[in-house]
């Protein structure tokens, strides 16, 4: 799955009992829609977590706001 959003929030790294790094985060997905030739938009927010290397590489370069394409 790919996804394209913006992060709402700065991602959260922690750590297992076990030392496995663990990190959480939200995006915000943009949704274009017609309904009566209206473009309207809606926004979709995709709750992520991600484990181990991929865990520790998201918590030092992303941020909030910044647009990232995410794949899992």
């Amino acid at each position: 799955v790919i996804l394209m959003g913006n992060m709402t929030a700065d991602p959260e790294l922690r750590q297992t009992t076990s030392g496995i790094s663990v990190c959480s985060f939200s995006i915000g997905v943009n949704r274009r829609y017609s309904k009566a030739d209206q473009g309207q938009q809606s926004v979709d927010f995709i709750n992520i977590v991600a484990w181990r290397q991929q865990a520790d590489f998201l918590s030092k370069f992303f941020s909030k706001g910044r647009t990232e394409d995410v794949g899992i």
